[in-house]
């Protein structure tokens, strides 16, 4: 099978259900946003919109990769445009230094602050490998046009 971008399914759901906070919320009675990671898996896994939480099934393992991923900025807090609502990270995920000898072409962005770590969305690219260097996705404009996560 194959990796497949999208928004997670079970993503639309939660956010109903006020279970991820991109900014601060007072809603839930927090009064600070939720953090989440983003983790890369091999070209052979099956992410798709049917991805319902991080779990280790098809992730990468090599040198100065862990398990779970990095931690993802996010200094911006959600916005809309018309009638879609976005949100971008603010910086750029870094994966340093690593050494991943087995095809990868695919993030999945998810909640670590939620207990089962809900997921968020499943991001796709050209499937590379990477000898001891950084591999770093650059983040799109945050837009409502090109925003990473977008709800129209």
């Amino acid at each position: 099978m194959a990796n497949t971008q999208a928004l997670c399914t079970s993503f639309k759901v939660d956010a109903m259900n006020g279970l991820h906070a991109f900014g601060a919320s007072v809603i839930r009675a927090a009064t600070t946003k939720d953090s989440y990671k983003a983790a890369l898996y091999l070209a052979s896994a099956t992410k798709d919109a049917s991805t319902t939480v991080y779990n280790t099934t098809g992730e990468v393992s090599g040198t100065n990769y862990t398990a779970g991923g990095v931690a993802v900025t996010t200094a911006t807090a959600p916005s809309s445009s018309g009638t879609t609502a976005f949100f971008t990270p603010s910086a750029s995920i870094v994966y340093s230094n690593v050494t991943l000898g087995t095809s990868f072409d695919c993030m999945v962005l998810y909640n670590d602050t939620s207990a089962s770590k809900l997921a968020v969305g499943v991001y796709t690219f050209t499937a590379t490998t990477v000898t001891a260097g950084d591999f770093t996705l650059t983040m799109p404009t945050n837009n409502a046009t090109t925003g990473l996560v977008r709800i129209a």
